[in-house]
């Protein structure tokens, strides 16, 4: 897995490349998400952008986290309405599998190209085109698991 500062290297390198912009509000929003190491909600990002920048309003943060996933930086959380860095930009058509810990609320993201081929293969048999996937397993990471033993 990428560092932090690879990472945003990286996220800034694409943005270049594809000739969008990584405004300073999108670059810190995307920050803090890196950071935070964990999933996080758009108010815990709003409360924590609001330490530098207090004029900020829920329509930035919101307008900042669809530029993100539109670039393939961060993937939303569905069943925890949170965020997380992706750890591996560039790579839009990959299929992650996000291992959420039910106990700490920690999120790991894995990549498996056989589960993404499995994946199409029964899409294709029912005439459908997948556009994106991201696969959400609840259960309990091994840290917990250590912690009750």
């Amino acid at each position: 897995m990428a560092s932090q500062a690879q990472l945003l290297l990286q996220a800034q390198q694409l943005c270049e490349q594809r000739g969008v912009r990584l405004t300073p509000q999108r670059l810190k929003v995307l920050v803090l998400i890196v950071e935070h190491r964990r999933s996080i909600s758009a108010y815990e990002l709003l409360d924590l952008l609001k330490v530098t920048e207090p004029q900020a309003k829920p329509p930035t943060v919101y307008r900042a986290l669809d530029f993100l996933m539109a670039q393939g930086f961060i993937h939303k959380v569905e069943s925890t309405n949170s965020y997380i860095a992706c750890c591996l930009l560039g790579h839009a058509e990959h299929c992650s599998q996000l291992l959420i810990c039910d106990e700490c609320g920690s999120v790991d993201e894995c990549h498996d190209e056989e589960l993404a081929k499995l994946l199409r293969i029964k899409a294709d048999s029912h005439g459908f085109k997948i556009a994106h996937h991201v696969v959400e397993s609840h259960g309990i990471c091994k840290d917990c698991q250590s912690d009750q033993q």
